[in-house]
């Protein structure tokens, strides 16, 4: 495990190739803020710099993961603080999107924008204590980041209107009946399973990785299917020419697991 430098709002810790960005306001919840955004931001940044991280894993402080709206003696943030910093130009899911691979540890309530964000998220794990509600209705407001469109990607036409017209709050059980997030584990467990999970994709070739990522956003709403045939295509022949795909062949030849990310010059592509 490495230790590392934190921000008040969002921590930060590596351990092996992984990033675990911790949201740090637990005596609100984690109740989002233009703070938190903004640490947010510049930690996910740091980490889809640094070439020895390969993925990254995302969780809440203390007993939620994210309340919402930090509304206690202002007024609701706007969809700018929501997003990200307001110096940002490029909106906070497309950010997100082509980030290094995203993992959602819901380790309590998600709310809100605490939901939302996780569907910025490429892999969703809840906790069996996890709660989660697309809450906007309820408090005269409407969803935002993006959740009007990935929301019926991931869980269907149906289960967004259910969930975003009623702003009912679901437990984890039925949100992985719905698809809402990858798998229900038991909350002690909830950060390791993150964590495996992200290592077992951090240990892949980071730039097969990323462009497998890139693909499946770009073309799960084309309709297009030799646009589609096209784009994956070319970058085949292109993952076709690099060292981590040589390392993989020499590896099978080998009759043993290919290593790219060896220390001392191993292929990282």
């Amino acid at each position: 495990m490495a230790g590392d430098s934190q921000d008040e709002a969002v921590l930060f810790e590596q351990r092996g190739r992984v990033a675990l960005l911790t949201l740090n306001r637990p005596e609100r919840l984690n109740a989002w803020s233009p703070e938190m955004a903004s640490a947010l931001y510049r930690l996910v940044g740091r980490a889809n710099d640094d070439p020895a991280i390969g993925a990254i894993v995302i969780t809440g402080a203390g007993r939620g993961f994210c309340s919402g709206a930090d509304l206690s003696g202002q007024r609701p943030a706007g969809p700018a603080q929501r997003r990200g910093p307001v110096r940002q130009q490029e909106p906070f899911p497309a950010f997100l999107q082509r980030s290094k691979p995203l993992i959602a540890a819901i380790n309590g309530p998600a709310i809100g924008v605490g939901l939302t964000l996780t569907l910025c998220c490429d892999i969703r794990v809840a906790s069996d204590r996890a709660r989660l509600s697309m809450r906007f209705v309820r408090i005269g407001l409407t969803p935002e980041l993006g959740s009007t469109f990935l929301l019926p990607q991931i869980v269907g036409l149906a289960y967004a209107n259910e969930l975003s017209l009623t702003g009912r709050i679901i437990d984890a059980v039925d949100a992985g009946r719905m698809g809402l997030v990858n798998r229900v584990v038991p909350h002690d467990v909830l950060v390791d399973v993150a964590m495996e999970i992200a290592a077992e994709i951090a240990g892949n070739p980071t730039e097969q990785v990323n462009w497998a990522k890139q693909l499946i956003y770009s073309n799960a709403a084309n309709d297009n299917l030799r646009s589609v045939l096209q784009s994956e295509d070319e970058i085949f022949r292109q993952a076709g020419q690099t060292e981590a795909r040589r390392e993989a062949a020499i590896a099978f030849r080998e009759k043993r697991e290919p290593e790219f990310h060896r220390e001392g010059g191993a292929p990282q592509a």
